[in-house]
């Protein structure tokens, strides 16, 4: 095999699980899409020694880093797909040869599916967002909105009562609140909105109004709102990798405690698999899952135990 691991994706989790894997001396490729998620977010919030700096910055800096192992190579491309074979898997990019590794990480994060709202896309990540503890400190004391529904729409709402004192619940039409759950909502001052919903307005990527059917607006300067996750890529599943649902997706990687997937061989940390995506976790889980990874070679080569025991 040419490589030891393949690891596929060089966002937080893949960059992070691959300098693990250099500073182990294990001969790595890492191939990246550079479709992160967080790039259409300025900065990223509560990640410590990058706090509030442009995600773009933290990627930067990894590759950099990886960029003095000699075992790690780092290259741009799409895994367009891969099997398993005798002793490995050979995966095939869009661009250059075939790629043949004893061991696949898999961490190409995963696509947002924010509300399909006109002027959405234009403030999404700045002004529009779907985690309050990554932009919540940037809206603090403002005239925020959530746009949910069920269990969510409570949720959120109340979450939101932690960074400002205006908050408006937009139930978009939807009548599931219970008179227990317009209490609680009362109580907290949260205000409720039951009108639908039909456009954004903002510029420069800042929200200043929410359009209702019947033509009138509500003056905000943040939303929250729900936004599903979605795989990007289809190569854990030719990989044999399964999936699960989970409380953010219905297409979340399964793994077990030591971030194996189902598929013998395919390991995959990160947004992809994680029940709760933020960059400080991905990092972690990329980590360590290389430290299992470099384990499990260990165990072929020198019969080390593993699992750990």
């Amino acid at each position: 095999m040419d490589w030891d691991c393949a690891v596929v994706g060089g966002g937080a989790a893949g960059l992070s699980a691959a300098l693990v894997l250099g500073r182990a001396r294990r001969r790595t490729i890492v191939i990246d899409a550079d479709q992160q998620s967080n790039r259409a977010a300025p900065m990223i919030g509560g990640l410590l020694g990058y706090d509030r700096r442009p995600p773009g910055d933290l990627y930067e800096q990894g590759r950099r880093e990886l960029a003095s192992y000699p075992s790690v190579e780092y290259v741009r491309g799409v895994v367009q797909s891969g099997q398993a074979i005798e002793g490995g898997f050979i995966l095939e990019p869009d661009d250059g040869d075939p790629i043949l590794t004893k061991r696949v990480l898999l961490a190409t994060g995963m696509r947002y599916c924010p509300p399909d709202l006109p002027g959405l896309a234009d403030l999404w990540g700045v002004s529009v967002f779907q985690c309050p503890f990554c932009h919540g400190w940037e809206m603090r004391d403002k005239r925020l909105a959530t746009l949910a529904a069920g269990e969510e729409a409570m949720h959120s709402a109340l979450m939101l009562r932690g960074w400002s004192d205006d908050v408006v619940l937009l139930t978009d039409g939807r009548t599931d609140l219970t008179p227990a759950d317009v209490n609680v909502l009362n109580k907290a001052g949260v205000a409720i909105e039951d009108r639908r919903v039909v456009e954004l307005h903002g510029e420069n990527g800042q929200l200043s109004a929410i359009a209702f059917a019947d033509g009138d607006r509500l003056a905000r300067d943040g939303l929250l709102v729900e936004a599903p996750l979605q795989q990007r890529s289809r190569l854990a599943g030719q990989l044999g990798a399964a999936c699960t649902d989970g409380p953010v997706s219905d297409h979340a990687i399964s793994i077990d405690e030591i971030y194996r997937t189902e598929a013998h061989g395919v390991f995959a940390a990160g947004d992809l698999c994680t029940e709760q995506p933020y960059v400080a976790g991905a990092i972690a889980a990329g980590a360590k899952a290389a430290m299992i990874l470099v384990q499990s070679l260990l165990a072929e080569e020198f019969g080390l135990p593993y699992p750990p025991i």
